[in-house]
């Protein structure tokens, strides 16, 4: 796999002109473990003690040590994400991504059904601090992966999430982020294999991450599978964030 993007992304993200809030984003690595494992602790181990390992092929049930797991992991640039990274230099959130060999998704036997075309990266987990909530941080997260897969390489890219239009969805369920904030970014669903779960796709283009990313106008609904390029970047958004 190409190595991640070494670079710093800023994205200025906020609910409104009266609240901005301006974000970094860095890729999950050994100079950044501190600041993830900080976040993570300051969560309670985040979901029960999961540590965002239980998508990673290498986790056992039952067996595996989550934290130990997952450090051995990052510091052998083994597992990705966008750490999301306020003012103050504190970790506020992350977005979790890898090779589909790599990570595995949520409602994994309906997917097996029916299997999309095959993608070369997925988005497993989006997750942001209790405290930073609808302040931006998923967006920043996920605009900070997809500019971290383009650096990469880009290629296809899939996440299973929930979509939530309508209804009051528990934050538990969301864990990989919401079907409408995926469609702001260019996402297009495919099958649902949930209640209120989608397959949910997209091309990244490899030289994207120099151009703006689609806002909320950018929505583009697509037939079965159909994912569009849509230039990704790094440019400052100002719409409030689900998450």
């Amino acid at each position: 796999m190409p190595p991640m993007a070494e670079r710093s992304s800023r994205t200025s993200l906020g609910p409104g002109p009266e609240e901005r809030a301006s974000y970094t984003t860095r890729p999950l690595d050994a100079s950044s473990w501190a600041a993830f494992a900080e976040l993570v602790e300051r969560n309670n181990g985040v979901y029960g003690g999961c540590w965002c390992i239980v998508h990673h092929v290498e986790y056992r049930r039952g067996v595996t040590d989550p934290r130990t797991l997952k450090e051995e992991l990052v510091k052998a640039g083994r597992a990705h994400a966008a750490l999301v990274f306020d003012d103050d230099g504190l970790a506020q959130g992350w977005c979790q991504y890898g090779s589909a060999d790599a990570l595995g998704l949520k409602f994994s036997r309906e997917y097996a059904k029916e299997p999309p075309p095959r993608a070369q990266w997925r988005i497993a987990c989006i997750f942001v601090d209790k405290r930073h909530r609808g302040r931006g941080v998923a967006r920043a997260a996920l605009e900070g992966a997809l500019a971290q897969i383009a650096a990469a390489g880009g290629g296809l890219v899939e996440a299973i999430s929930e979509a939530t239009a309508g209804r009051e969805a528990q934050g538990r369920f969301l864990f990989s982020g919401t079907a409408e904030l995926f469609e702001q970014y260019g996402f297009t669903r495919g099958r649902q294999v949930g209640k209120h779960a989608w397959i949910v796709s997209r091309e990244i283009d490899p030289r994207s991450a120099h151009h703006q990313a689609p806002g909320p106008s950018g929505r583009q609904r697509g037939r079965r599978y159909c994912s569009s390029t849509i230039p990704l970047g790094e440019a400052a958004l100002e719409t409030r964030s689900s998450a």
